[in-house]
């Protein structure tokens, strides 16, 4: 999706117009808990919410297990970033994100399961 379409649905869902007035998201402590919040719990298109993944509540289909999108972390940062992560083989920003992942599954004292990157990942949008 583009940038426009997730600040229109995103902004339907909270009751905002994020259209006219995006930097609302960056400037509004409560707006941007909100969007934060309508965007982890809310599938979108093809991609399963980044909720019902980490619950384990999200079965891939055919068209996702060809593509490589298999449940854990890494198919959650496909659902947020894969665009420009994912399929990309190994990057910075995914190694980044799966050991802040990984440290703060340590703190918690739980697993980071399976999956944690999404190096070989098709992205959702292709």
């Amino acid at each position: 999706m583009t940038r426009r379409s997730n600040y229109d649905l995103a902004g339907r869902a909270i009751g905002k117009d994020l259209v006219s007035n995006p930097d609302l998201v960056s400037t509004d402590a409560v707006v941007s808990f909100r969007t934060a919040m309508w965007f982890w719990m809310t599938a979108q298109g093809n991609k399963p919410s980044s909720h019902n993944v980490a619950l384990r509540r999200w079965t891939p289909t055919a068209a996702d297990t060809a593509a490589g999108r298999v449940p854990g972390y890494g198919v959650i940062t496909n659902i947020i970033n894969g665009g420009l992560e994912c399929g990309m083989g190994r990057n910075d920003a995914n190694v980044d994100r799966i050991g802040y992942y990984t440290r703060y599954c340590s703190m918690l004292g739980t697993s980071t399961g399976g999956n944690l990157d999404c190096y070989t990942q098709r992205n959702f949008g292709s």
